[in-house]
């Protein structure tokens, strides 16, 4: 039994999830998208956007679409302070370990932590799983993707030292000499599904410890074709496809991001994922993004519209995800092998 027994993972993923099995989360610890919002509504420069308005937007999103997501995802310099004492006790807790400062090279973007902040403190903190965005491209520099690969690994195994869930999201980027260079978290319109797919394949690998993958569409989700049984749809499947039959061979749950596209948009994107047997979503902006960008710095406007456009998207995505996601089961099978009293004490890794 030794080193089977992972019921940390186990129960962090549990209250991640629905009761049925499916990952319904709403992330709110964007850091650059909110900023560079409020500092349009603001007048002002991204750097100088206070404290104080990142706070009330992310306290605005936890109170009105807390009670509604089987898990919300918050970074601890701002979420927490807003509004960890408003995420329902049923709601499950994704924790950001990322600083969102990454360092910029010629080939490729370098991952690291938010200062002073560790698996470890979220663990202590609460936290019912760790998430980490890493950028990668499979085609980056031999050092940019050395870099990125000890970083990836090392957060699994401080993950598996602590029993708590690996959350990974990964994102294509455009390199800083591309036409379409830009250091904003947007989908990149000229990425190819191998990137995408590549970058999968690589961390599905036991070695990395990923306990749960947040994955964004291997084709731009703004383009995908309607579903309506055309030669298009065909093709856009059969990528969706193969990123499914890569999750499964390495029996790893995966939800997808919604990368500022739409809630129709989206829609369609966890339609083409549950085909492929998808567990849920992720998602932010496509929640929450209309609503603030219409009526911020009117917190009362931007509260009524999310109460009422924000939560019918979560609704109408969470009634897709009943219909046609794949539910996550926990597995406590290796407690069927204890036959003593002290067997899961002393085996315990």
């Amino acid at each position: 039994m030794t080193g089977s027994l992972r019921l940390g993972k186990t129960w962090g993923l549990r209250r991640m999830a629905t009761p049925q099995g499916h990952f319904t989360m709403v992330a709110l610890d964007q850091r650059p998208p909110i900023a560079n919002l409020v500092a349009a509504k603001r007048g002002i420069a991204p750097a100088d956007v206070s404290f104080a308005d990142m706070v009330a937007v992310k306290r605005l999103l936890v109170e009105v679409l807390g009670a509604h997501a089987s898990a919300m995802l918050m970074d601890p310099n701002y979420a927490f302070p807003a509004a960890l004492d408003k995420l329902p006790a049923r709601t499950g807790l994704v924790v950001t370990l990322e600083d969102h400062r990454f360092r910029e090279t010629p080939g490729g973007r370098l991952s690291h932590h938010i200062r002073d902040w560790s698996v470890e403190k979220i663990k202590r903190a609460g936290g019912d799983g760790v998430k980490v965005l890493a950028w990668y491209r499979p085609d980056a520099a031999p050092d940019v993707i050395a870099h990125q690969k000890a970083y990836i690994r090392a957060v699994g195994d401080e993950c598996r030292r602590w029993d708590i869930p690996y959350v990974l999201e990964l994102l294509v980027y455009p390199f800083p000499q591309s036409a379409g260079h830009t250091t904003d978290y947007t989908e990149a319109p000229e990425k190819q599904p191998a990137l995408v797919l590549d970058s999968v394949r690589e961390f599905a690998r036991p070695e990395y410890g990923v306990d749960l993958f947040k994955l964004e569409s291997p084709l731009p989700g703004a383009g995908l074709p309607a579903r309506d049984g055309g030669a298009a749809q065909q093709v856009a499947q059969r990528c969706f496809d193969d990123m499914g039959a890569i999750c499964r061979e390495a029996g790893i749950p995966w939800v997808m991001l919604s990368a500022g596209v739409t809630p129709t948009q989206f829609q369609r994107v966890m339609a083409y994922a549950y085909a492929a047997g998808a567990n849920g979503f992720l998602a932010g902006r496509a929640i929450w993004w209309a609503a603030l960008n219409q009526h911020f710095p009117g917190l009362e406007a931007c509260r009524q519209a999310l109460a009422v456009d924000g939560v019918a998207t979560l609704e109408a995505l969470e009634a897709l995800t009943r219909q046609s996601g794949h539910a996550w089961r926990p597995d406590y099978s290796a407690l069927e092998a204890v036959r003593a009293e002290g067997e899961v004490c002393a085996s315990y890794a």
